[in-house]
């Protein structure tokens, strides 16, 4: 299990982005704002519609608080963290057939044609015991974005989880279309995994992505929030802040690396802690000029 430890120095290096542009890339701990969970003040079920809500109804009926917030770098420490003990785990050198700038702009029937294979195999390869893996979802981040269009969304600054036990089990049932098989699978080991990957020509300098080590969040912590589809209704998890929760990031992250994050894990043994708060940030030391954050993640549920 990672160790959480202060770190107290600040540094930063300097790579070539573009042919003709140099930036700067933070690196080491920082203390930025994060935004936590704050509940609906007149005390009703907090909730979050997808798509436009019906007349008359806001967007979301909870609120937030901003809290500065130390976050160490796991740069050089990426072995230290596993989806086990940690609910993230960082994956270097990954090959890939697809470019960033080119097979991700070309709609989700290609990106599922040439993207989807290789995330198939990669969790195959990397999670131990994996015997099946359905990918349900993409999502294509870009920063400028409007959050509320699935085909472009922006950087999520609000720190949350991404699923809760029985909105995974929902997942289960909705996509696996055979509802004995879905069962089946339901009795054993079943897990929700974000594979995340930069879209950037260069290393990632704005909105990174900051996780808290799962060892560290208390079940407490997590409040489920209605996540209101136009024909369902799931859940993801609000997180409050709580002092003994620990902070990383992994500094100027390249094409070649993956972030796996663990939404939710249903064997409490050997994976006790099963999710895994998140939320891109603003580093108060992005350069003027760095290059606007791309990225997409994939949604994947992993049996066995």
């Amino acid at each position: 299990m990672a160790t959480s430890t202060t770190q107290t120095t600040q540094s930063q290096t300097t790579t070539t982005l573009t042919a003709d542009k140099s930036i700067p890339i933070p690196r080491g701990p920082v203390t930025a704002s994060l935004e936590f969970y704050e509940p609906p003040t007149d005390g009703s079920t907090p909730f979050y519609y997808v798509e436009d809500p019906p007349a008359g109804q806001p967007k979301s009926n909870f609120g937030s608080t901003s809290l500065p917030i130390s976050i160490s770098d796991l740069r050089g420490h990426e072995s230290s963290f596993t989806l086990d003990h940690n609910a993230f785990a960082a994956l270097s050198h990954i090959p890939s057939a697809t470019h960033p700038q080119h097979d991700f702009a070309q709609g989700d029937a290609h990106i599922r044609q040439t993207y989807y294979p290789e995330v198939t195999q990669l969790l195959l390869d990397t999670l131990p015991g994996a015997h099946k893996v359905v990918l349900f979802d993409h999502t294509i981040r870009r920063e400028g974005s409007d959050p509320n269009v699935a085909a472009n969304r922006a950087p999520v600054t609000r720190v949350h989880v991404d699923q809760t036990p029985a909105s995974a089990a929902q997942r289960v049932r909705l996509h696996i279309a055979d509802p004995e098989e879905a069962e089946r699978l339901l009795a054993g080991r079943y897990r929700i995994v974000n594979v995340w990957r930069p879209l950037n020509v260069g290393p990632v300098v704005s909105f990174p992505l900051a996780m808290a080590d799962s060892a560290t969040v208390r079940d407490e912590d997590l409040v489920g929030v209605e996540h209101r589809y136009p024909d369902r209704t799931g859940a993801t998890a609000g997180v409050r802040f709580n002092e003994a929760q620990r902070w990383w990031y992994w500094s100027g992250m390249t094409d070649g690396e993956r972030l796996l994050l663990k939404c939710f894990d249903s064997d409490e043994e050997l994976g006790r802690y099963g999710r895994v708060p998140h939320t891109a940030f603003v580093d108060p030391r992005t350069p003027e000029g760095a290059p606007q954050r791309e990225s997409i993640e994939v949604r994947a549920l992993v049996f066995g």
